[in-house]
Formats: C-alpha cells, structure tokens, sequence
C-alpha cells in the first residue's frame, strides 16, 4: 500500500509540475515587416515570450503578438545599454485573463491590449526578456 500510495503522488507531482500555466495555443501572430529585423528575428522574439509566457502567466491566455515595428523599436534602444546588449526590440501583444487575476498583479475578468514586451540579445544570440507593461 505504501509503494502505491507512493506512486501516485509521484504521478500527482510530474503533472503539476508539466502543467503549463499560461496559454498561448491558439495565439494569433501578426506579420509586421521591418528593415531592422528578419522574420526569423521576430519570430524568434516571439517565441521566447510565447515561452515566457507559458510558463509563468497563470490564468492568462495570449490572444495575439507582434512586432511594433522599426519606428516604435527604434525609441528603446537604451534599453540595449541598459543591459549590455547590442540590440532590443518590441513586441506588442494582447491577452485575457480569467477569474483568477493571473497573479494577483492583473484584473481578473479583463482583457489587456498593447501590452509591451521589451527583449535585447547580443551579437546575434538568444533574446532575453527583460522588461514588459504598458
């Protein structure tokens, strides 16, 4: 009975801890050209927040993000020195979040657009998100 017992909680811990908290399944991408970016580079972006997302934005569901294109980019390139990068750039997004209030921080019920998310790499590298809001 111990070993059972056991056992479930093992299965029981591996779920919990597998669940993803945020939802970007069904997340709608908006194509925003650029001179400054490849799609692979924007896309890339995209990707480390759909990540960033999923993992850490309980009760929320990504609805849509974007690029916020090279003239919107191009007023947060502080942002690169301010964390010994190269580069930075800017998406915007839209999500819902339910009853729960995400993590305590966001209206419960509501739905947030133009939220900014703002990364920076170096040398062509991986993004790193280090910042968001409005």
């Amino acid at each position: 009975m111990k070993k059972f017992l056991c056992l479930i909680f093992l299965v029981l811990f591996m779920f919990s801890s597998c669940a993803k908290a945020g939802n970007v399944s069904n997340v709608k991408i908006q194509k925003v050209d650029s001179t400054v970016y490849s799609q692979e580079d924007i896309s890339s972006a995209i990707d480390t927040i759909k990540k960033e997302f999923e993992e850490a934005w309980n009760g929320c569901t990504l609805t849509e993000i974007y690029y916020a294109g090279d003239e919107e980019n191009s007023k947060y390139k502080d942002w690169a020195d301010r964390n010994n990068a190269d580069e930075v750039i800017v998406l915007l997004s839209s999500f819902d979040v339910d009853s729960s209030g995400g993590d305590g921080s966001l209206n419960s019920n509501s739905t947030y657009d133009n939220w900014m998310w703002i990364l920076v790499r170096s040398d062509g590298g991986e993004w790193k998100h280090v910042d968001h809001g409005y």
